[in-house]
């Protein structure tokens, strides 16, 4: 059997079942690792012999308890922005590049709680500035599907890893379409969930108003047991909602008789690849064979949403990231007084892209600017939620495009950072509007590549959006196929 290729579900019930152990499952997935990361280069670091200590306490609790957690024994591999206690934590930066953070992030807590093994930490864009993971500051990830291609970005290692069958799920984080884009590219399951359903603490901060922590995963099954791991309230989070959290694997039925589904015309535009569109309706035409009512919306301040992003993204994050000055934790350069430290070690510690989007949060949070910029681009961000407020008016959710095309060759878009902002433009004003969404694979393009559904719920909404796309996910076999590696 190839262990690797299993999915949470299969995975846990042989646990429990006896029919594996987690050390078992563990050392395959490090075979795995070993047989192919040459090539695509996933992880920043490695944890195998932890991963086998944390394997050996899975299978005693397994042993010993009736009712495990379904997480029990499962490989899992974290994006390198999440604390992780004594295990270096870099952000693929060189300014972290040693750091090792003394706690760690309240949803590895939860993991570590439930038995998870961790593989690894994954590559990312530098501080989860990019859609490419070609800013990170050790090495580009390669797509499993084409070794030329991007893995998309920010949390590319992570879907890189989880498509290339190096880990069974892993964890990723999505402030303009993190998870979503990334799993769009890699043909894998990836759901950002509504702001405040899943705790923050412990995940290294770009821009706090936006950033989400959700699963990467095989399939949608998976996505909603290992969300319903991770939701829940956490007082540690300032932003963190205190609903119940619902139990999402039991909400996935393939009945969605009645469903109002909305097709936002503005998501349809000249510029996205043909091939992507003509994937994405018949994903629709399914839908609508499945007993989903079809809606066209308008969602008319869409066009603003770029803009509006990298202005409010840029602004928090230079805001966050002015904590990195050499003085408490990370790099520190070597300089003859105090603000030189500073200066040297900032311009030597952060990478271009960074810097650039310091620069342009300062900018826009300048004296004489603040009101032209940032509070001009915060009144529109209310007007981008009031379009989709209107929007669930009529639907209970809305179906588009997760990227406007398939993944890009390596250096395609380096040196034009317009045009790699563009590869998020249909996720980004979800993360305006703090509204869940879902992306999945809905085919593959002529040469090969995935094309990715996004699916868009209203607020706390999870179960809709994941009966949605559990349901569209049985009619066909697109999450099975595997990249020849």
């Amino acid at each position: 059997m190839n262990l690797p290729a299993l999915t949470i579900d299969q995975a846990s019930a042989m646990l429990r079942n006896r029919e594996l152990t987690s050390r078992e499952l563990t050392e395959a997935i490090f075979d795995r690792i070993a047989a192919t990361d040459e090539k695509i280069r996933a992880y920043i670091t490695l944890c195998r012999e932890p991963a086998l200590e944390q394997a050996k306490a899975a299978d005693e609790r397994l042993r010993r308890e009736d009712h495990p957690p379904l997480l029990l024994g499962i490989p899992i591999a974290i994006k390198d922005n999440f604390l992780t206690r004594g295990v270096r934590t870099t952000c693929a930066s060189k300014i972290l590049g040693g750091f090792a953070p003394p706690y760690d992030a309240t949803t590895i807590k939860t993991l570590r709680a439930a038995g998870a093994v961790f593989t690894g930490k994954t590559n990312l864009d530098e501080f989860a500035m990019g859609s490419s993971v070609e800013n990170s500051a050790f090495f580009p990830t390669r797509n499993p599907w084409n070794i030329e291609r991007v893995p998309g970005g920010s949390s590319g290692g992570s879907a890189a890893a989880v498509a290339a069958d190096q880990c069974i799920a892993a964890l990723g984080t999505d402030t303009g379409g993190s998870i979503r884009q990334p799993a769009a590219c890699c043909g894998v399951v990836g759901l950002k969930p509504t702001y405040g359903r899943v705790s923050r603490f412990g995940i290294i901060a770009f821009a706090s108003s936006m950033d989400q922590v959700g699963p990467m995963t095989k399939t949608v099954k998976d996505c909603a047991i290992l969300l319903e791991a991770l939701a829940g309230y956490d007082s540690a989070d300032s932003t963190s909602v205190n609903r119940v959290v619902p139990r999402y694997r039991h909400e996935l039925t393939d009945d969605i008789k009645g469903i109002r589904v909305g097709i936002p015309k503005e998501y349809f535009v000249s510029g996205m690849e043909p091939e992507v569109e003509g994937a994405v309706r018949q994903a629709v035409t399914v839908l609508e064979k499945s007993g989903a009512v079809l809606e066209e919306i308008s969602l008319p301040h869409t066009e603003y949403a770029i803009a509006v992003y990298y202005i409010i993204a840029t602004a928090e994050a230079s805001s966050n990231l002015a904590r990195y000055d050499g003085m408490r934790f990370g790099y520190r350069a070597r300089a003859k007084d105090l603000t030189e430290t500073y200066m040297l070690t900032r311009d030597e510690g952060f990478g271009p892209e960074v810097k650039r989007r310091i620069l342009l949060g300062t900018y826009v949070l300048s004296a004489g600017y603040y009101d032209a910029y940032y509070l001009k681009a915060q009144q529109v961000r209310t007007l981008i939620k009031n379009d989709f407020d209107a929007a669930f008016e009529r639907c209970d959710a809305i179906v588009t495009p997760t990227a406007p095309t398939t993944a890009f060759k390596i250096g395609e878009k380096s040196e034009d950072p317009l045009k790699m902002y563009l590869s998020d433009i249909y996720t980004i004003s979800i993360n305006l509007a703090g509204l869940p969404a879902i992306s999945l694979p809905c085919g593959f393009d002529s040469a090969g590549l995935p094309i990715g559904l996004q699916i868009i719920g209203k607020h706390f909404d999870e179960p809709t959006v994941l009966r949605i796309a559990h349901c569209y996910e049985q009619s066909n076999d697109w999450h099975q196929r595997k990249p020849n590696l």
